[in-house]
This record gives structure tokens, C-alpha cells and sequence, in this order.
């Protein structure tokens, strides 16, 4: 943090200095939509939202039919979406008394991630030039993309031999999700758009540095969320890694480092501030300060309150996990977490991230592809899952059908449901892929708590964490853990907002925001005995098909596990 920002933060008024109101701007990015909320500093009540869907290929997203790796998504979506949502967010908080454009005192933005865009000298995006509009590997290269697969194991290779402190902070395997391995992959497959990038910005940094008017790539303010998580940024090492390990990788690789950054920041210091040209476009104040950018689960984590000890679960289309651990104590390395990065969610925190590559998006596979239904159907299908006895369905499945993010980080593994007999019916499937992602949420708990990460709450949010009682329960006697629900609905937009909010000076830090602007519902869904115990014993099947097939146990012997589903199935009930 510079001496200026410092000062800034260090001498800025606090709420309770203020006798009018407060509010701040989120704006979250996800895979579809991007979203904006308005927020009273003061309590955290939310006066106004709107989701914009992006306009551009299926349900926003670019895709290939000659390859299932690939997701990309049109840079100017974001800028069509960021206008119209923002403008909508605000003509709904002006029907609340007390509220005007002109008080809001800061933004924060989140969005998915890996998901890096190519951009020119101007920190203009390739994909809006009219030579690369139609280039798919011109477009932002979306965090559900894994063509770099093959990038990515070179990388975990390479790294393991010359730098292997690189990824030890990673869980020891790079993925193909994240920064070095697309932007490698877009050198190998479309060496024309690389050489027509001047360099590459993520999503996250990059809607911020917009909104601040940066013209140059190289003056963005990049945060350490997604630095450290996905470009194995560290101060211990430098920052990103050095010239001669990238040029192992491609010497144009090594070449690009100059033109990226050398410094990444928490979020105590802001992205910048809102430039002449945006305020106009939004009808906000020139100059409030935009919070740096991280990624939607992180900001989603300070939205639901996270502190030592609590695991933040943001439930959508993935799943992605977040706890904090003071950064006066020493963490352990932890074998197939995503990251471990100091100040990656709450400064003077280790971020710890791992998660799950596919979770709604599995039951939307089964429900829309397979069954060729709509969201009556997701209900209809819930309600006869419900009503579905642990372990009667005789059915076992493998939550990998978009590769698995934690604990194998390996993304060409696929999905399985096994036990399938001639009466297998869509209910028991559904409730069969329900529970394989609450397995696959047991995997990373275990994990974590095995490294001694302390673990006492699970926070959840997201659209599935308020709307579907059956897969909360289900989690919590797979897990043993109580979960809770984040009071709000909107928690990724939210922590941008509590972050803004800190940086303008409503609240003086992080801990006194959460507490005025975040909540839980009242909701808990407590483990139940008897269910745990069945859940148990199939816990314990899914990890040797887990091991199995994901190569932890190369000489498992999985002919008993077909007989056991079926046992458990006619067992008497307890």
C-alpha cells in the first residue's frame, strides 16, 4: 500500500461522523449475468437491485461444439451489463425515502475468475476490435474454459522440478482454470491473438480499472485475490513468477511478464476511483472510491461475515469455499487446495480457497439435457427426492462431470452414477447427484480440518442455499456440520459493497462493517443421526470409487461396491 493510500484510508471519516446516510455500489459478475445492489452503509439494508443476463452466446457464454473444454465470453457483455444494471439498481433504491444517487460513496466489483482478457496498448479488449470480434480466443477466456489442460500439466511438471514453491501454495497441481494455462494455451493455438495482446487483465481488475478510466494496462491496480490464487503471484517470491521459470514455459511468455504488474494489492487499498465518463454514464459522484477487484466468492465470503473458523459456501453453478486464518499463524501447505494467499478476502488474513468445478450446473444437466425439463421439473424432481430414504435409491455418483476442482485438481476427469437398475427413476438420479456434491463437499471439509485449519460454522449462500431445503439438509448429514444461510441473497454483491464501504469510510475496518452489514438467516439445518450413519457407510463407498477413478488408489478393487449400494438399499431401517 502506498504512503498516500495509506493516509487516505488512515484519516477518512467513519460512519458515526456522518449525519446522513451512507450507501455503496456491489457489482458481482457471474456466468450468466452480472448483477448490481445498493447498499445502506449503516445496517447493510439492500434498497435496490438488477440482474442483466449477458446477450452473447448460450446463456452468455461462447461455446464450441467441436470442443466441450472451451467457454469463452464477449468483453462488451460486461459493459452492456455493468450500464443497465447499475442504472437499474439505482431507480429502485430511489423509491426508498432518504436515498440519492449523490450519496453513494463507493463501488466494489467481484466476478468469476480465472477468466483473463486479452487487451491492446489502450486497455481496450481485442474482441471489440472489429478484426478479432468473432475470434473466440479473443474474448475473455472464461474460468469454465479448460482447453489448457494439456498448459496446465506442463506447468504442475515444471514447476515441480524448478520452482516447486510455486505450487506448493496451490495444493501442488496447477489448473487448467486458471491464468498461465489459458493465456500459454491462447499462445499455442492462436499465436496471432497473442502477439496482437499487448497483455492480459482479469475480469476482476479489469471492470474496476474501467470504471477508474485506466488507458494503460500496466497502471491497473491488480488485486491479490486473483494474483495469488491463479498466477502464482506471492511476495515471498516477487510477485509473479520470474523471467527464466516463464521462459522454460515460452520465452513469449517471459516476454509478457513486463507488460502485467509487479505489485498486486489486498483490499485495503482501492482500485482507483470513478472517472468523469462513467460517473456521467451511471449518474453517480465523480471520484468515490472503487474497491479492488476480487472474485465473486472472496467478496462473498466478507458478505457472509467470514472470520477464523467459519467455511463460506457460495452454492451455484459451482461451488466455491472460503475461511481465513490470521496471517500472524503459520499455514501448513494443504495437498489440492486451490490457494493459500495472504490477503486474497479480508487483509491481515490468509485466504484458503478450494472448491467444486460443477454443482447446480450438474442438476441442470439431468434436469434440462437429460430430461429435457424446466425449473417445474427441478421442483417435481425435488419433492420426489425428498421423500427418498439415505442410501434406498442403490445409486452412487461422481460429482466431476466439469472435472474436479478439489481435492484431485484434475479436469478431464467426467461424471458417473453407478447402481442404475432397470427401475432407477429421475427422482433417485437427482437425488443421487445431490448427494455426490455433498460428498465431494465432505472431501475438501476433511481435507482442510486434516491440516489443521480449524472449521467450527459452514456459512452457505447462493440461489440453491435459500431454495432447496432437501440438498441443505443433505449436506449437513454428510458433512456433520450445522449449516447456516447467509441473511443476504446477494452476499457476492454485498462483500464488494462492505469493502467499498470500508475504503470510503463509513466504517473504520472490515470487522465493524461485517457486523453492521452482514447477517445470517434464521435458519439451520442440523445433521440427523440416523441419516449420517447411512451417509456414512456411502461416504465410504464414494471415496474408493473417488480413489479409484481420480488416481489416489491405482489398485482399488471396486467389485464389492455395486453388492454394498445394493445392501444398503434392502437394508432394514433403522
Amino acid at each position: 500500500m502506498g504512503e498516500v493510500e495509506q493516509n487516505r484510508i488512515a484519516n477518512a471519516p467513519f460512519a458515526g461522523e456522518h449525519s446522513q446516510p451512507m450507501f455503496t455500489l456491489g457489482i458481482d459478475y457471474g456466468t450468466n449475468s452480472v448483477r448490481a445492489l445498493v447498499v445502506r452503509c449503516a445496517d447493510g439494508r439492500e434498497l435496490g437491485s438488477c440482474v442483466i443476463d449477458y446477450p452473447s452466446g448460450q446463456q452468455g457464454v461462447l461455446l464450441d461444439p467441436r470442443d466441450h473444454h472451451l467457454a469463452r465470453q464477449h468483453p462488451g457483455d460486461y459493459l452492456f451489463g455493468l450500464e443497465r444494471s447499475v442504472k437499474g439498481a439505482l431507480r429502485q433504491a430511489k423509491k426508498t425515502k432518504g436515498f440519492d444517487p449523490a450519496k453513494v460513496v463507493g463501488l466494489g466489483v467481484d466476478t468469476t475468475g480465472s477468466s483473463p482478457i486479452p487487451v491492446d496498448r489502450t486497455n481496450v479488449p481485442l474482441a471489440l476490435n472489429p478484426q478479432w470480434a468473432k475470434n473466440l480466443h479473443a474474448q475473455c477466456w472464461l474460468w469454465k474454459d479448460h482447453t489448457g489442460w494439456r498448459e496446465a500439466a506442463k506447468i504442475t511438471a515444471l514447476a515441480a522440478e524448478h520452482r516447486p514453491h510455486y505450487i506448493a501454495k496451490c495444493g501442488n497441481t496447477y489448473s487448467s482454470e486458471w491464468w498461465w494455462a489459458k493465456i500459454w494455451h491462447c499462445l499455442n493455438v492462436a499465436p496471432k491473438v497473442f502477439d496482437a495482446a499487448f497483455s492480459w487483465v482479469e475480469l476482476c481488475d479489469w471492470v474496476p480499472s474501467v470504471l477508474a478510466g485506466v488507458t494503460d494496462p500496466r497502471a491497473i491496480k491488480r488485486g491479490v485475490c486473483a494474483a495469488g490464487h491463479k498466477a502464482l503471484y506471492a511476495a515471498d517470491w516477487g510477485g509473479l513468477p520470474d523471467q527464466d521459470f516463464l521462459a522454460l514455459l515460452d520465452p513469449k511468455l517471459a516476454a509478457l511478464r513486463d507488460r502485467l504488474y509487479t505489485e498486486a494489492h489486498d483490499a485495503s487499498v482501492a482500485s482507483g476511483t470513478l472517472c468523469a465518463e462513467w460517473a456521467k454514464k451511471l449518474g453517480l459522484p465523480v471520484g468515490i472510491p472503487i474497491a479492488i477487484g476480487e472474485f465473486d466468492v472472496h467478496y462473498g465470503a466478507i458478505g457472509c461475515g467470514v472470520t477464523e473458523g467459519t467455511l463460506v459456501k457460495v452454492i451455484g453453478t459451482s461451488t466455491c469455499d472460503c475461511g481465513v486464518v490470521s496471517a500472524q499463524k503459520t499455514v501448513p501447505d494443504i495437498p489440492g487446495i486451490c490457494g493459500i494467499v495472504r490477503g486474497a478476502i479480508l487483509p491481515g488474513y490468509y485466504g484458503i480457497e478450494a472448491g467444486q468445478s460443477a454443482v447446480g450446473d450438474i442438476f441442470k444437466w439431468w434436469v434440462v439435457i437429460i430430461c429435457r425439463g424446466d425449473a417445474k421439473l427441478h421442483a417435481q424432481l425435488t419433492a420426489e427426492a425428498a421423500r427418498l430414504a439415505p442410501g434406498r435409491s442403490g445409486l452412487l455418483a461422481l460429482d466431476w462431470n466439469n472435472g474436479n476442482r478439489t481435492i484431485l485438481v484434475d479436469q478431464l476427469l467426467t461424471g458417473l452414477v453407478l447402481g442404475q437398475t432397470l427401475y432407477t427413476t429421475p427422482a433417485e438420479v437427482y437425488r443421487a447427484l445431490i448427494e455426490a456434491t455433498a460428498f465431494g463437499a465432505r472431501a475438501i471439509i476433511e481435507r482442510i480440518r486434516e491440516y489443521g485449519v480449524p472449521i467450527d460454522r459452514v456459512v452457505c449462500a447462493g440461489g440453491i442455499a435459500e431454495k432447496n431445503p432437501l440438498l441443505m439438509q443433505i449436506y449437513a448429514d454428510v458433512t456433520g456440520c450445522t449449516m447456516l444461510v447467509a441473511g443476504s441473497s446477494q452476499a457476492c454483491a454485498l462483500g464488494s459493497a462492505v469493502s467499498a464501504a470500508v475504503l470510503a469510510g463509513a466504517h473504520p475496518d472490515f470487522p465493524t462493517a461485517q457486523k453492521k452489514m452482514t447477517s445470517l438467516k434464521k435458519v439451520a439445518y442440523r445433521p440427523k443421526p440416523a441419516a449420517q450413519k447411512t451417509y456414512h457407510q456411502l461416504y465410504a463407498l464414494y471415496r474408493q470409487v473417488h480413489d479409484a477413478f481420480g488416481g489416489l488408489n491405482k489398485s482399488a478393487d471396486l467389485s464389492r461396491v455395486m453388492k454394498d449400494l445394493l445392501e444398503l438399499k434392502t437394508a432394514k431401517s433403522s
